[in-house]
C-alpha cells in the first residue's frame, strides 16, 4: 500500500516494529489498561502476522515526524445482504495521548471512510464501548448513526 500524506501526517500499513507503540496506545485508557499486557508479548506479534497476511485486514498507523501517533484496524467483511455488498469495519481506533485534541482522530476516520469508498464498500461500521460517551459524540459528529445495538459474548 502506498503512503498517503495529509499535511505533515502519513497514513500507512503498520510494520512489525510498530507493534509495541500500537499496543501502548491500546492500553492507554481505563478500558485498555484492564485488558492489555506487555507490548512485547509474542501473542501480539502473532496477531500482527495474521492481520498483515490477510488481504481483508489492514492495520493502519498514523505517523508524524517518524513517530506512530495513531492506529486503527480496517476489516473488509463480505456478506450477502445489500446485494452482496462489502462492509468496512473500523476497530481499535486510538490516538496517542500527546496528540489528542489536534484533529488527528477526525483525519484518521475520514481517511478510513475514503479508503472504504474507494474499495467499493457500501457501508462503514464500528462499535464503541457504551461507556465511551466522548467517542460517541465524536462519531455522531462525523455522520455515523447509532443505528444498532451490539452484543458481545466473552469466551474464556
Amino acid at each position: 500500500m502506498e503512503s498517503h500524506y495529509v499535511l505533515s501526517l502519513i497514513f500507512r500499513t503498520a510494520r512489525r516494529e510498530d507493534v509495541p507503540a500500537i499496543v501502548a496506545m491500546l492500553a492507554d485508557d481505563p478500558l485498555g489498561a484492564l485488558r492489555e499486557g506487555d507490548p512485547n508479548d509474542e501473542r501480539y506479534l502473532a496477531a500482527f502476522e495474521r492481520i498483515d497476511a490477510d488481504p481483508y485486514d489492514e492495520l493502519i498507523v498514523a505517523e508524524r515526524d517518524g513517530k506512530v501517533v495513531g492506529t486503527m484496524q480496517l476489516t473488509y467483511l463480505a456478506g450477502l445482504s445489500r446485494l452482496g455488498a462489502e462492509r468496512c469495519q473500523i476497530e481499535a481506533v486510538r490516538v496517542a495521548a500527546s496528540t489528542r485534541g489536534q484533529g488527528l482522530g477526525r483525519k484518521m476516520i475520514e481517511w478510513a471512510v475514503d479508503r472504504a469508498r474507494a474499495r467499493g464498500c457500501a457501508m462503514v461500521q464500528l462499535t464503541s464501548d457504551r461507556t465511551r460517551t466522548d467517542a460517541h459524540r465524536f462519531y455522531d459528529g462525523l455522520g455515523f448513526t447509532a443505528s444498532h445495538v451490539g452484543y458481545k459474548l466473552k469466551l474464556d
